[in-house]
């Protein structure tokens, strides 16, 4: 006999609850086990749970809660919650890169790295989780720059290599065809032999919440610079979407 509309709703809650309050995500046939429900109506409940982003399947196959409760939870501790649903967007870089990986995000005006996994390389390791970098001479940075997160500053800025920008106008030039190219770079500014590039992530209104970015050494990184745009803004628009981001359809502006 189906279940009633209640009793769907008691069920799908029943999954969710044991998904969100588990100390590890749990496996299909753990929840199936738990629960005592039937195979196919577990599975059809998990879909549904699936489609309104309210859990999601680790890279191993477990059952986390979704990014709608990260959504909720951004508007009192976003880092948290957003390192959390953003990790195997990170991970899939770092594995198809072996380069160091980042997300970084604004906190009261200031660019923070919030979340690294580390180079497969031993050129190229430095922890840059909580160092503070100067904004403009960092790819993470001039992202909230140029979509206008944090403003853009009115006098000469600090120098670090022969390389770095410090003039405001030229800075403002650099932003616009960032904002045209849906990435910026940052080539031997911070250092020389340091190259970083680096894609805003978007919420579900547009709003861009973070920054992902590759960085490495100039000798490893320029030879492969063009691939490594391409790969880098794929992700950075999967994670968006995971965030609610809508999807383009073909022929969009």
């Amino acid at each position: 006999m189906p279940a009633s509309g209640t009793q769907a709703i008691d069920r799908a809650a029943e999954l969710l609850s044991l998904v969100v309050l588990a100390d590890d995500p749990p496996y299909f046939g753990e929840l199936v086990s738990d629960t005592g429900l039937a195979k196919s109506t577990a599975s059809r409940l998990l879909q549904a749970l699936e489609r309104h982003r309210l859990v999601l399947r680790d890279g191993d196959g477990g059952y986390e809660a979704g990014p709608l409760f990260a959504l909720y939870a951004s508007r009192h501790e976003p880092a948290t919650e957003m390192v959390r649903v953003a990790r195997p967007v990170l991970q899939a870089v770092s594995e198809a890169t072996g380069e160091t990986v980042n997300l970084a995000m604004v906190r009261h005006r200031t660019v923070v790295q919030v979340a690294q996994i580390d180079s497969t390389f031993l050129l190229g390791t430095t922890n840059w989780v909580d160092v503070e970098v100067p904004a403009h001479l960092s790819a993470l940075g001039k992202v909230f720059y140029a979509e206008g997160v944090i403003p853009i500053p009115a006098e000469q800025m600090e120098r670090r290599t022969p390389k770095s920008i410090t003039d405001p106008s030229e800075f403002r030039r650099c932003l616009e065809r960032i904002r045209t190219a849906g990435y910026a770079e940052a080539l031997g500014e911070l250092e020389i032999g340091l190259d970083a590039i680096a894609a805003p992530v978007r919420d579900r209104a547009g709003h861009v919440v973070a920054a992902l970015g590759i960085s490495g050494p100039s000798d490893r990184l320029g030879l492969q610079l063009p691939q490594l745009v391409l790969l880098l803004k794929s992700h950075a628009l999967e994670l968006s979407h995971i965030l609610g981001q809508p999807m383009r359809k073909d022929g969009a502006a």
